[in-house]
C-alpha cells in the first residue's frame, strides 16, 4: 500500500458519526484510520471482527433468551408483552434523540 495519502471529504448520517466517534474512542484509533480500515475489509470482503463490546453484548442477549426459556411453560414458547417491546425501543430512541441535540454551550450545526 503506497504511503501516500489523499485527502476526502464525505458526508455521513449523525447516527453514523455517533457510533463512529463511539468506536474511534473503544479501538483507539482515529476516526480516519476506522474509515479506512473499513475500506480495506470492504476492498477484500474480510468480515468484521467482534468487538470485546459486542461479544458481552452477543452474551448478554443469549442470557435473556435462556432466562425467558426457562421462565416460560415447558413446550410452549415464550409470548412477548407488546408493551415491554414498545417501552424498550422508546427508550432507545428517546437515547438516541438524547444524544443527537447540540449541548447548551455548542451553537447548531448549520
Amino acid at each position: 500500500m503506497s504511503t501516500r495519502m489523499v485527502r476526502k471529504q464525505i458526508y455521513i448520517y449523525k447516527r453514523q458519526d455517533i457510533l463512529l466517534k463511539r468506536l474511534s474512542q473503544a479501538r483507539g484509533l482515529s476516526e480516519a484510520e476506522i474509515i479506512r480500515q473499513a475500506i480495506e475489509r470492504e476492498l477484500r470482503g474480510t468480515p468484521t471482527p467482534l468487538l470485546t463490546d459486542d461479544q458481552a453484548a452477543a452474551m448478554e442477549m443469549f442470557e435473556f433468551v435462556a432466562k425467558r426459556g426457562r421462565e416460560s411453560s415447558p413446550g410452549k414458547p415464550y409470548r412477548w408483552n407488546r408493551e415491554e417491546i414498545y417501552a424498550e425501543r422508546e427508550s432507545r430512541w428517546l437515547r438516541d434523540k438524547k444524544q443527537d441535540q447540540p449541548k447548551p454551550d455548542q451553537p447548531e450545526p448549520d
